[in-house]
């Protein structure tokens, strides 16, 4: 692989975790760029305009780097349409679609991974939406329904005659979900296929996978997602690792200061209560694997503050 070739690193959405606290924390780990959590269509032109949760799903810090709105449903007018909303905000790059997302809330609506079932719709969505923006369109899509439809090469040459920027591909299909191993050869075929970027997404857990998948893929950079839960250090030790250069990891007592850092960052945005609770998952991923670890999280999720979180973390220091 050529050490001089700038290979992106993105943090690739997630639901619930993506958020202007956890983004901002990647990017100052060496994150490229990142996308929002996933935004309905329908919902963001019809909910109120005051709705908290769009607000806070759409929220980002003025410092954050170059940031993707990402969207989802099944119907070409509504996708175009919040594409132009979303562009008049001002405060995103790029659109992102999603193609990808196999919970069944969403491709109930025949939207996210479903819309791989239908390549015609998926088509016009792609060109609506990038009829709608003069922002780069990218689209976020697996390798197929199941294995006896996987169909990402076709898939993706239906959105590059479309019209769209950039591809990330997560390499299992919609039934697969987040089991067995990503295919990184089966995205190395849809990089072959088309002349746009690719971004490859799946297992990106340390350096070692982060230079594999590369190898395998050919990709222009890589979309970490669950490796980066608990650990927005991976980007600057992949980085590390593309340079050849040395990385040194943080300290326990460090990964606590950061975590606690992203929790009074959250409840100073959300609001103490919110932030206690939507804290949990992340204090769990900050400590997994260490010893005692588990005894300590059940302690957390019955604590009242975060004072007494704090000082249960600093026990597995």
């Amino acid at each position: 692989m050529n050490k001089d070739r700038h290979i992106s690193l993105s943090l690739a959405p997630m639901a619930g975790i993506t958020d202007q606290v956890f983004r901002r924390l990647c990017f100052e780990q060496g994150c490229d760029a990142a996308t929002t959590e996933m935004v309905s269509a329908q919902g963001f032109l019809t909910a109120p305009r005051d709705r908290n949760a769009y607000r806070f799903l759409l929220a980002r810090y003025p410092e954050e780097g170059p940031l993707s709105v990402q969207i989802f449903g099944s119907d070409p007018l509504y996708m175009a349409q919040a594409a132009a909303r979303l562009t008049d905000l001002g405060l995103f790059s790029a659109i992102d679609i999603n193609m990808g997302c196999p919970a069944q809330k969403v491709v109930g609506g025949q939207s996210g991974s479903a819309l791989m079932k239908d390549p015609a719709l998926a088509g016009e969505i792609a060109a609506r939406v990038k009829a709608a923006t003069p922002l780069p369109v990218t689209v976020k899509m697996r390798l197929g329904w199941d294995d006896e439809h996987k169909n990402a090469v076709s898939f993706a040459r239906i959105l590059e005659q479309a019209g769209i920027d950039g591809l990330t591909v997560h390499g299992r299909t919609r039934m697969q979900q987040y089991a067995g191993q990503a295919d990184w050869q089966a995205i190395a075929e849809v990089k072959k296929a088309v002349s746009i970027p690719v971004i490859a997404n799946g297992d990106i857990v340390d350096e070692k996978s982060a230079l594999k998948a590369l190898e395998i893929t050919g990709c222009d950079g890589l979309a970490i997602g669950r490796g980066a839960l608990g650990n927005p250090w991976l980007f600057a030790r992949i980085r590390a690792a593309l340079k050849g250069a040395a990385y040194t990891p943080p300290t326990f007592s460090q990964v606590v200061d950061t975590a606690m850092r992203q929790a009074r960052e959250m409840a100073e945005w959300k609001g103490r209560r919110s932030a206690l609770l939507e804290m949990r998952k992340h204090f769990a991923w900050y400590t997994a694997g260490r010893r005692n670890s588990a005894q300590v999280r059940t302690k957390i999720n019955l604590a009242a503050s975060f004072e007494e979180v704090e000082a249960l973390l600093r026990t597995l220091d």
